[in-house]
C-alpha cells in the first residue's frame, strides 16, 4: 500500500501535496485586459455618470490597472521562462 493509498483515518503524518506551479501569463494578461475593458465601458458607457457624481478618477484607477499590467506580465513571462527551466533541469538525470 502506498502512501497515498492510506485511509484518510489511518494514524502517522499525511504526505504533503505538491505545490501549485501554473503558468502565471495567462493571469497577468487576464488582470490586463479586465482593467482595460473596465476602462473602455466606463468611458464609452458610463463617462457623463461619472462627470456629474464626481467620480472620473475611476477612469485613471483602470488606466493605472492597465498600465502596471504590462511590466506585471513581463514579469510573469521571467517567472514562467525561470520554471520552465527549473522543470526542465530536474528532469534530466
Amino acid at each position: 500500500m502506498t502512501p497515498d493509498d492510506r485511509p484518510s483515518d489511518a494514524p502517522g503524518p499525511r504526505p504533503r501535496p505538491r505545490p501549485l506551479d501554473p503558468p502565471m501569463v495567462p493571469f497577468a494578461v487576464g488582470g490586463t485586459i479586465a482593467w482595460a475593458v473596465a476602462g473602455l465601458v466606463l468611458f464609452l458607457f458610463f463617462r457623463d455618470w461619472l462627470e456629474s457624481t464626481g467620480r472620473t478618477d475611476w477612469l485613471w484607477i483602470c488606466l493605472t490597472g492597465l498600465l502596471l499590467g504590462f511590466p506585471g506580465t513581463a514579469t510573469m513571462m521571467r517567472h514562467d521562462a525561470h520554471r520552465r527551466r527549473r522543470r526542465a533541469g530536474s528532469a534530466q538525470p
